[in-house]
């Protein structure tokens, strides 16, 4: 397979025109028949002994061309596409020009290439960052957290529910004299202010005691799930069972050795502030990065073609399906719930898989210009942690991935530091400016 010509068309793609020769083509040909040989019958022949010169009488003199220009594509033609210095980001589409036994073959291939990306301005972006100031009320809703979770519930027979109370009830609601379905229930469990039931029943409960029976009566919303009782007035029959209540431990340092690694209040609350403000130090700054790759990502105006934006969002989809497949689901029962088509939901990933695509281009271009290279080293000690993260051998995780991909993706996540390094932090813009800003860009307008 001989490269004749290499052609630039339009943006990002190539023409390429590209011949195989007779002698060659004779040899795939034959190939093509020894492979299909063994499944070919023809009367007066045993199966897989029927000569191809017959077979080319019988069905055509190009039976096994198609098979034979296709392996050949296989093999030769992607040693052509680097001959010609492309780097594809799909794949080709060929078209057979001619083809005979005397002249060989002639193929068109059009190909579509990664897009050269200008990039510029990339250090200096400015982008908001703040961090969040720790109160001490942030470190007292902490502690308040842990209470709850340590709390104790205790049973109250000396005074009468009130919200917030955890009751048990017995209930019948009528319409009328009327009972009606689904409103009975016995030794039921009920938090008082949690909203279970609808809109008066819980504040009703609160005033009466333990053994009491009592009545309620709620007006159904005109919005309720079942139609027939939207509306309506009800009364429920009760008859309170139970009080009881959450008791929240004293916060003292008996408290915070039984709950927690420290001896002390005020060890407790040094830690929970060093966390928060780790916490609070970790947000911003991922805020911080994602609004600089952001503003990096506005910076990529070259064309680029579509199709790579839509092989991302199919690797996205499969990531999905893959992700589902571990909760014992898969794609197409996932797609009957929701009433999605495989195109919609491939849709609704096109947005992130192109921002995530223009900014792969453009780290790899940052890589570039910044001269930022991966060394062997850096190379191994990548693949020795991906070894002990996965409990495999180095060798084993070597035969499994694209090494040179590998050095790629490093030189990313350095161009990636690169330009986070060279970022500029500014003060955050209030709401109050930003809203001020809108109206004024809408009145100039």
């Amino acid at each position: 397979m001989n490269l004749k010509s290499s052609t630039k068309t339009d943006v990002n793609m190539s023409e390429l025109i590209v011949e195989v020769d007779a002698e060659s083509f004779e040899r795939a040909v034959e190939a093509a028949y020894q492979h299909q040989k063994k499944n070919i019958s023809m009367p007066g022949f045993r199966k897989g002994k029927v000569p191809r010169k017959m077979c080319e009488r019988t069905y055509g003199e190009g039976v096994f061309w198609e098979d034979a220009i296709n392996a050949l594509l296989n093999i030769e033609l992607p040693a052509v596409i680097i001959e010609a210095g492309l780097n594809l980001v799909d794949a080709p589409k060929v078209e057979v020009t001619s083809v005979s036994k005397e002249e060989g073959v002639n193929l068109k291939v059009i190909c579509i290439t990664k897009p050269e990306i200008n990039i510029e301005g990339y250090t200096g972006i400015e982008a908001p960052r703040s961090v969040k100031e720790i109160t001490d009320e942030d470190i007292d809703q902490q502690i308040e957290n842990m209470r709850q979770r340590n709390a104790r519930v205790v049973s109250v027979d000396d005074r009468a529910a009130e919200m917030g109370d955890e009751v048990n009830i017995d209930f019948e609601g009528f319409f009328g004299d009327e009972a009606f379905e689904g409103g009975k229930g016995e030794n039921y469990q009920l938090k008082l202010g949690s909203g279970q039931f609808i809109p008066g029943f819980e504040e009703q409960i609160a005033g009466h005691h333990i053994g009491e029976k009592f009545d309620i009566v709620v007006t159904f919303p005109e919005n309720y799930q079942m139609e027939d009782y939207a509306g309506k007035e009800a009364t429920f029959k009760c008859l309170l069972n139970s009080i009881s209540k959450e008791e929240l431990p004293e916060v003292n340092d008996e408290f915070v050795k039984d709950a927690s690694e420290f001896d002390t209040v005020d060890e407790l609350k040094a830690d929970i502030r060093k966390r928060l403000e780790e916490n609070a130090e970790s947000t911003a700054k991922n805020l911080f990065d994602n609004a600089v790759m952001d503003k990096l990502i506005e910076k990529v105006t070259d064309p680029i073609p579509h199709v790579m934006f839509e092989n991302r969002a199919e690797q996205l989809m499969n990531q999905f399906a893959a992700q589902l497949k571990t909760q014992g689901v898969s794609m197409d029962l996932y797609l009957q719930y929701t009433g999605m088509t495989q195109d919609a939901l491939k849709e609704t990933y096109l947005d992130r898989a192109e921002s995530e695509i223009k900014l792969r281009l453009a780290l790899e271009k940052i890589a570039e210009l910044e001269n930022l290279p991966v060394s062997d080293e850096e190379i191994d000690d990548q693949i020795k942690d991906l070894a002990e993260q996965n409990n495999l051998k180095a060798e084993d995780v070597k035969a499994r991935i694209s090494l040179e991909d590998l050095r790629t993706d490093l030189a990313v996540q350095k161009a990636m530091d690169f330009v986070i390094e060279h970022a500029v932090a500014t003060e955050p813009v209030a709401e109050e400016e930003t809203a001020e800003e809108e109206t004024a860009e809408e009145t100039v307008e």
